[in-house]
């Protein structure tokens, strides 16, 4: 069996420069994504508030029971 051989040919590049963008510091990133994780919280827990009423005033009783128990998630004590 023949063994290949590789030849490489390096050739000076002509077009433009590219550099590497900075690193978001690690800072940035954890305060970025408390604040997003915050907003989705609220917004969730807001929708199922509004789920919550609705269902309060059309009288779903099994509904009602199935939202509050997701609504005991959003609680913290």
């Amino acid at each position: 069996m023949k063994k290949e051989k590789m030849i490489y040919l390096f050739y000076r590049y002509d077009g433009n420069t590219l550099y590497a963008k900075k690193e978001i510091p690690y800072e940035f990133r954890l305060s970025a994504q408390l604040i997003l994780d915050e907003l989705c919280f609220d917004w969730n827990k807001k929708q199922l508030e509004n789920k919550i009423n609705e269902t309060l005033i059309t009288g779903d009783k099994d509904e009602f029971m199935r939202l509050c128990e997701e609504y005991r998630h959003f609680l913290w004590e």
